[in-house]
């Protein structure tokens, strides 16, 4: 059953109540802006009103599974930057607490890259992750003057461990799938060609579970944690917003876009 069928985010419901959420800017690797960000939250509300959901499957058209931000619409506001990404943060982190909140397991396939607080976030904020072996993880948010967000700076340190995640979040390692798996951050390598089978398999051996005892799980699991995604939301979009308005953000974003190494001032 083709649930949304055109547009940014494509979702659509098996029989066996697997759920396929795509994102489908394929031109811009995914990368996320408001229109984006509008749609995805839709499609992941979308799913959860399905009585027949069982599991939700999570991937990305194109050659890379989420890029983090659309750099160019970023870099284009100029001083309104800070509004923008008010706005943008601010459906980022409904995304991440609908996934979370999502009484189905999400499982997530990662081709390419999975990058920038939104690719990265997304992964972090999923129940399983599935990883092709040319797969690649960064975070890049201080690389542009810039701080993590979708909740990363909470669920990254309980995924991989405080020292790791410091680690990954101020210098910005790309890791390798093989790397992200040794830490923890995701759950199963497999080659690039049977990503989307085992990903789908994976999703289809959860649907075929008990839908409330898997729900309370994974309820149980993320309330462990003590609300702390949930609290730290808010202080992210606050954070985001404010970097965004100095010019070490605005360098980093030109020089993304130049190719170039980015030269910081501290203001």
């Amino acid at each position: 059953m083709k649930l949304i069928e055109s547009g940014l985010v494509l979702l659509n419901l098996n029989d066996e109540g697997v759920g396929h959420l795509r994102l489908n800017r394929p031109e811009a690797s995914n990368g996320m802006n408001v229109p984006f960000l509008r749609a995805l939250y839709d499609g992941v509300m979308t799913a959860t009103g399905q009585p027949g959901l069982r599991a939700l499957l999570l991937t990305g058209e194109g050659p890379n599974f989420c890029a983090g931000g659309d750099v160019k619409t970023f870099a284009s506001k100029g001083e309104a930057l800070p509004d923008y990404l008010r706005e943008a943060t601010a459906w980022l982190q409904n995304v991440a607490q609908a996934l979370l909140n999502l009484p189905v397991p999400v499982i997530t396939a990662v081709h390419g890259y999975a990058a920038g607080g939104g690719g990265l976030g997304l992964v972090c904020a999923s129940d399983i992750v599935i990883a092709a072996e040319s797969a690649k993880f960064m975070s890049g948010a201080a690389r542009v003057g810039m701080a993590p967000d979708a909740g990363s700076s909470a669920t990254l340190p309980q995924l991989v461990g405080l020292r790791k995640a410091l680690e990954i979040l101020l210098l910005n390692p790309t890791l390798s799938a093989a790397e992200a798996l040794e830490i923890g951050l995701i759950t199963r390598v497999v080659p690039d060609e049977v990503l989307q089978e085992e990903a789908t398999a994976v999703a289809r051996t959860i649907a075929a579970g008990a839908p409330r005892a898997l729900g309370a799980v994974k309820r149980l699991v993320w309330s462990g944690l003590g609300n702390r995604v949930e609290a730290q939301l808010p202080e992210e979009a606050r954070t985001v917003s404010e970097l965004s308005g100095t010019a070490d953000s605005r360098e980093g974003l030109a020089a993304v876009l130049e190719r170039r190494a980015p030269r910081f001032t501290g203001h």
